[in-house]
């Protein structure tokens, strides 16, 4: 979820931002798909706050898989876990972790924010841990659980490149030395490279991925603000993939005028690199569509001046029509406000044929639109490298009847076998998607 929060009047609750704002008009879908349609901006004083209260899952519920696709808690009982990732042995590992702690500023704005964290489920203080699972008996659940990591400062990403394990962490890469079928480390992380971090660090999660011949690393570093009301001076380095050398810890800016890039996958059609990335809020919950797009080395998307190309962010001051003019408009709309997060190519065999080289988008869900977007697993059709099609639900009824969260998806994998894993981190689990046994 992105955690900007508006500019409130003294003594607003959360009862009162919830009556407030704008409601969306447009047709469904319309915002979704290769050629959005973008509405007016209508930015008012106090922006729509609409959040799912987040309740956790009643006992024996789950979430609603597609036809011909079935859904089972592969673990149960974490702490908040946010991102996966799988090691070629089939374990599996889970980012237990949230936002690092930050002085209490105090004042009207910071209880706001904090009542509204809580009510969406990330108000939770974090583990800093990364834990394994291991399904040994091949039954589709984990029966180990194991600490694998500890002391991290809000891990998120992770890449094992040869026998060096890489976490990002919220304001640097370390590295762990890594033995196959190890279920813990205790060695201290060795210093790769920092990342924009600080006492602001207004999009805590850093994701990485290694380039496909295991020489760089790619950076995903969101922004430090909405539209860099902070200054722009505060932003160096942020909306942006960054690439890391990992031998020498060099690091440049591959990519820029992303507001909060996180997942990232390389197509397997292509090669290219393509990511998810969480845009602007605050003018109206028809704008701006997150998306998924291919990531061109050099590129600028925008950020914080202009949004889906060259439409003009009026309140960002002084404008810079030199960049705004090289905009690049994104590949894929997934829809305003969903706050996609996790992003994976589906390169298994277990599912059925048609999510072959298909992307899979795990929504976190807005807070900023009525009615609500996102909060659920989505499935995007590829051809010929390229988006084609309509998104179709993987998993959805994240949200109950009553508008309360059980869930909310975040990252997104594939197992050894060719299921789908998804971190819930309001549900504390970990979900395996595999094809319907009926």
């Amino acid at each position: 979820m992105r955690h900007h929060l508006p500019r409130l009047c003294a003594g607003a609750t959360i009862l009162l931002l919830a009556a407030c704002g704008d409601k969306s008009t447009l047709p469904q879908g319309a915002d979704v798909g290769p050629q959005p349609e973008l509405k007016e901006p209508n930015k008012s004083l106090i922006p729509t706050v609409h959040i799912a209260k987040a309740t956790g899952w009643p006992a024996g519920v789950t979430p609603t898989a597609a036809a011909g696709l079935d859904v089972n808690a592969f673990a149960t009982a974490l702490d908040h876990p946010r991102w996966v990732y799988v090691l070629p042995n089939g374990d599996v590992l889970v980012a237990e972790s949230n936002k690092p702690a930050k002085p209490d500023a105090g004042g009207i704005r910071k209880w706001v924010q904090d009542k509204v964290m809580a009510r969406a489920g990330g108000g939770v203080p974090s583990a800093n841990r990364i834990t394994l699972l291991r399904d040994a008996d091949g039954d589709g659940v984990a029966e180990l659980k194991s600490v694998f990591l500890k002391n991290l400062h809000s891990p998120f990403g992770m890449a094992l490149v040869g026998d060096m394990l890489y976490v990002a962490n919220t304001d640097a890469i370390v590295r762990f030395r890594y033995k196959e079928g190890v279920t813990e480390i205790t060695e201290a992380a060795q210093p790769v490279a920092p990342l924009p971090g600080g006492p602001l660090n207004h999009h805590w999660t850093k994701n990485i991925i290694a380039s496909q011949d295991g020489t760089k690393l790619y950076a995903t570093t969101g922004s430090n603000s909405n539209v860099a009301e902070n200054g722009m001076d505060a932003e160096k380095d942020r909306a942006a993939i960054l690439e890391i050398d990992i031998a020498s810890g060099t690091t440049r800016v591959f990519a820029s005028g992303l507001r909060n890039p996180n997942g990232m996958a390389w197509n397997p059609e292509t090669g290219a690199l393509w990511t998810v990335v969480n845009e602007r809020d605050e003018i109206g919950s028809d704008l701006v569509p997150d998306y998924l797009t291919s990531v061109k080395e050099g590129g600028f998307y925008g950020w914080p001046y202009s949004y889906y190309g060259k439409n003009v962010d009026a309140r960002v001051k002084p404008q810079r029509p030199d960049l705004v003019d090289k905009a690049i408009v994104p590949d894929y709309a997934l829809g305003a406000h969903v706050a996609a997060l996790g992003l994976t190519f589906y390169e298994g065999s277990l599912l059925p044929a048609q999510y072959k080289n298909g992307a899979i988008v795990g929504n976190h869900g807005s807070w900023n639109r009525k009615p609500r977007s996102g909060y659920n697993v989505v499935f995007i059709p590829f051809k010929d490298g390229m988006p084609n099609g309509k998104p179709v639900d993987i998993l959805s009824d994240f949200v109950n009847k009553d508008g309360e969260a059980q869930g909310r998806p975040v990252g997104v994998a594939v197992d050894k076998k060719g299921a789908v894993l998804v971190a819930d981190d309001v549900g504390n689990v970990i979900w395996r998607v595999v094809p319907d046994a009926g």
